[in-house]
């Protein structure tokens, strides 16, 4: 029996490796999406021959469309894709650049939403149960803790496609969940004060930042069997912070 194809988009940035590395684990052939090639070579040293890099400009709906089709071509279709793929601009509002809005909402909800309409156009052709995760942050509903608007606003857009998708493509046998992760360890440490990452991490209840491991592995949950019967859901983890 054939592995089962995973799209993974912003594969070569620190969440990126982590689900990439946890789906090979779990037997899948992962084609991963990055703008960053050095980033991309390294995942292909680490991991082949289960990984399958692609530089794509996931801000360009063209580009996506042209790298999907070179990998329905090579592989035969899609079986499940992780939008993973995203960043957070700090300009605090109402003092927002609108070329850094733009640049926001492209990278976090348009490169999800175009690689969506591809995956899904895929999946339609395909057997079984077929999944797309979108990772989204715990930002979008807690408002307690730091988070700049255009960033919230882009992932609640996000989770609102989820439930979108879920909805309408139930019959069809496509699952399409969220992921919405508090504080976890990323690149954006080192840009954020002292200040304002001390202060997000004392608010976790353990003290700690949830690691991209812990995620990568909800990620597998859910890619897998066990994972067919959840839909249209926003999976908050956060260790308890938001419980009241």
């Amino acid at each position: 029996m054939s592995k089962k194809i995973v799209v993974v988009t912003g594969a070569a940035g620190g969440m990126g490796r982590a689900i990439t590395s946890q789906l090979i684990k779990d037997d899948y052939t992962v084609i991963a999406f990055d703008i960053n090639y050095q980033g991309l070579k390294e995942i292909e040293t680490d991991f082949a021959p289960n990984v399958f890099p692609y530089k794509v400009d996931l801000t360009s709906p063209d580009a996506i469309r042209e790298a999907f089709a070179l990998v329905i071509a090579k592989f035969g279709g899609v079986d499940a894709l992780v939008n993973n793929a995203g960043t957070c601009f700090l300009s605090e509002f109402p003092n927002i650049p609108s070329a850094e809005f733009e640049s926001q909402m492209a990278v976090n909800f348009s490169s999800a939403f175009y690689c969506s309409q591809e995956a899904v156009k895929s999946m339609l052709t395909r057997t079984g149960i077929k999944k797309i995760v979108n990772i989204s942050s715990n930002g979008a509903y807690n408002f307690d803790v730091f988070d700049p608007t255009h960033y919230r606003a882009s992932k609640a857009a996000m989770d609102t496609l989820t439930k979108d998708l879920a909805r309408r493509y139930a019959s069809a046998g496509i699952s399409v969940n969220s992921i919405a992760p508090a504080m976890t360890e990323s690149p954006l440490f080192e840009i954020l004060t002292k200040e304002v990452l001390d202060r997000a991490i004392s608010q976790m209840p353990r003290g700690t930042a949830m690691k991209p491991e812990e995620i990568a592995s909800w990620v597998g949950f859910l890619i897998s069997p066990a994972g067919d019967v959840s839909s249209g859901n926003v999976i908050i983890l956060n260790q308890g912070r938001d419980v009241r």
